[in-house]
């Protein structure tokens, strides 16, 4: 029997068709990967799964006796509440009880009693403390810390607190809509091993080649409406896929050859208005009709990359640079020549300083310790910096093309509708605020704008972040063709091993190593980013607790078992309150994750840019950089104060 099944589901936004008659069966142990371009519908189709969104037509079945997940692609926004409240909420009246017992228990005042014996008693009635338990379970498989505020993690750990918020109920189904954005690659890898070892059925949207070709073995795209599916891989998907097409276009070569001939026959005129000929009539106009439903088919982007003159032969040098924060090595005496036509990418785990040594090399910073020499010629164009220049109330024309109803691209000059439809954006798109686009909207927008800017260098800090898979091989190609100096960063291993030809690879401790090669040549090598501990998931890793290992008298809030504690922290746990030693514990893994973000604030303010914003916005981020300093403090007080 299969968990869900769709049949015949029908879908639209206004007047455009996002499903049409779409048919699909999910058994158990399937790993399915939507592919599609940004707005085919895939996330509707998610949603739909789910239950969360109702089809307009058709049937949905879903098993009674199965649970189902959904990973959102947007990140948490509540950020003020801990990563043992937030994944509570997954568990709805439950998790909400929960909650608010931590909350009451850790109010020293002692007004609350009667309320929190309340709480106690709905909690054992409804299998409360097991479920704490779960949490608690969950939260050590991911490493993530209970007691933490979102507001203080980055958005990689953000997106395993959203994991978790979908793990915790425990789900037959999993339903994960881009849940490679914003993590690093060893959290990537992490995460393929979590997904392989998923014993139920899992749906995913992502634009990670590598991530689908390791996890997928169904293969779903969608187009105009309809899904195709293939039980291949993605590698054999591409395959079968390129046979089809060839099978298609034959097919269809015979059916305009077909057409043709019924065209010239209808212009014969009497014969064709015949009543023993009315059948034929009506054959040509469905042949008519189908032809016109395939010119509806979106054609491919085709933009191109206008270089500037060549720049001298020495693009930049770092001789023996450093640079510190907090004491903390982001640099440690690096030295490298960058050379004309040199493609490297920036790879390292997140919060190691990967847009900090762009900006090094750059000039923008400047280094505690060395010099960094630019070349002559430069033109550099940087997409980090079109990001921030985008005015988000303007629309998209007069952001890419300043308002002119004209552009100039290599000595050509192309209407803006034209040029913008290179980037596949629709005429009626052109004049929507940027604001209202979509991420990978935005991220066409700012391609578009670089690519109108003359350029022999580019910094491209994750340029792949939102794009479909269409565009990121179109992306590939352009910068194949580019003759200039390509510096970026990323997380897309096959992105990388597309485009670059050596690699700066960071290590977290200051340590810059260079590598020949792609990121797999550095992979067969030996080589390897650190990954994040956590054990893999399955729908039975979280195990309900036994009655005999909750003690009924005195339940604390979160219950974490003590395999893997040292006897050091043993002994100081008799020194300190439950709640103090779990306070201690957490703390240096706050302390950094506070430090990453003051650093990156201040990365901000150092911008050339910064003070050219609304005087509003500058006066929140310098207000952002005083509180951010202040928690710093506060915590490294508290963590002098806690251990004596």
């Amino acid at each position: 029997m299969p968990y869900i099944r769709l049949d015949q589901i029908e879908f639209s936004i206004g007047t455009h068709v996002l499903l049409d008659k779409v048919n699909l069966t999910l058994d158990k142990g399937e790993r399915l990967g939507l592919l599609g371009r940004n707005g085919a519908g895939k996330s509707t189709l998610m949603r739909i799964l789910s239950g969360e969104l109702a089809q307009e037509d058709g049937e949905r079945w879903v098993d009674p006796n199965i649970t189902v997940a959904r990973l959102d692609q947007a990140l948490p926004e509540d950020l003020e509440t801990t990563v043992f409240d937030y994944v509570a909420t997954g568990l709805a009246k439950t998790g909400a009880l929960l909650s608010r017992y931590q909350a009451l228990i850790s109010d020293s005042s002692g007004q609350n009693l009667d309320e929190l014996s309340q709480i106690q008693s709905e909690l054992e009635h409804l299998g409360g403390w097991s479920m704490a338990q779960r949490i608690e379970k969950i939260l050590q498989q991911l490493a993530l810390n209970a007691d933490q505020r979102l507001s203080t993690l980055s958005g990689g750990w953000r997106r395993r607190a959203a994991l978790a918020r979908a793990l915790v109920i425990q789900p037959d189904v999993l339903l994960l809509d881009e849940p490679t954005n914003h993590l690093d690659i060893p959290s990537i890898d992490w995460l393929e091993q979590q997904v392989n070892a998923f014993e139920g059925a899992i749906v995913l949207i992502t634009h990670d080649r590598r991530f689908l070709q390791k996890v997928c073995n169904r293969i779903g795209e969608l187009d105009r409406g309809h899904l195709s599916l293939w039980q291949a891989d993605y590698a054999k998907f591409l395959v079968l896929r390129e046979q089809q097409a060839e099978a298609t276009a034959r097919q269809e070569g015979l059916f305009d050859k077909k057409l043709a001939q019924e065209e010239t026959w209808i212009r014969q005129g009497i014969k064709a208005r015949r009543t023993r000929n009315e059948g034929r009539v009506r054959a040509l106009k469905a042949m008519r009709e189908e032809r016109a439903q395939r010119r509806m088919a979106q054609g491919k982007g085709s933009f191109a990359l206008e270089e500037a003159n060549r720049s001298g032969r020495r693009v930049a040098e770092a001789r023996g640079i450093s640079f510190c924060y907090a004491n903390e090595p982001v640099v440690n005496d690096f030295s490298t020549i960058i050379q004309r036509g040199d493609r490297i990418g920036i790879v390292g785990s997140n919060g190691v300083g990967k847009t900090t040594v762009i900006k090094l090399l750059l000039g923008e910073l400047k280094p505690d310790q060395g010099d960094v020499l630019l070349g002559t010629q430069l033109e550099i164009a940087y997409s980090d910096q079109l990001r921030g220049e985008l005015d988000p109330d303007k629309d998209l024309i007069d952001n890419v093309c300043g308002g002119q109803q004209f552009i100039e691209i290599n000595a050509q000059r192309r209407h803006a509708i034209s040029y913008l439809g290179d980037f596949l954006f629709a005429p009626d798109r052109i004049r929507t605020p940027v604001k209202a686009l979509s991420g990978g909207e935005i991220n066409r927008a700012i391609l578009a704008r670089l690519f109108t800017r003359p350029a022999n260098v580019l910094i491209l800090d994750e340029p792949t972040n939102d794009l479909d898979i269409e565009t990121l091989e179109l992306l590939e190609e352009i910068l194949f063709e580019f003759t200039g100096t390509i510096i970026l960063v990323s997380h897309d291993r096959h992105f990388l091993d597309k485009v670059v030809t050596s690699l700066l690879v960071m290590s977290g401790n200051g340590d810059i190593e260079e590598q020949a090669g792609s990121y797999s040549d550095w992979e067969a090598r030996g080589g390897r980013l650190e990954a994040p501990t956590g054990s893999p998931m399955t729908t039975q890793a979280i195990a309900e607790p036994s009655e005999a290992a909750i003690d009924q008298s005195d339940r604390p809030a979160k219950l974490i078992p003590d395999e893997g504690i040292d006897s050091t922290t043993r002994k100081q746990r008799t020194k300190l309150s439950y709640q103090e030693q779990r306070e201690l514990d957490a703390l240096p893994g706050e302390i950094e994750l506070l430090e990453t973000r003051h650093a990156e604030l201040l990365e901000l303010i150092a911008q050339p840019d910064f003070y050219k914003q609304p005087p509003d916005d500058v006066a929140a981020t310098l207000k952002a950089v005083t509180e951010s300093e202040q928690s710093l403090d506060r915590a490294l007080e508290r963590l002098v104060e806690l251990e004596g």
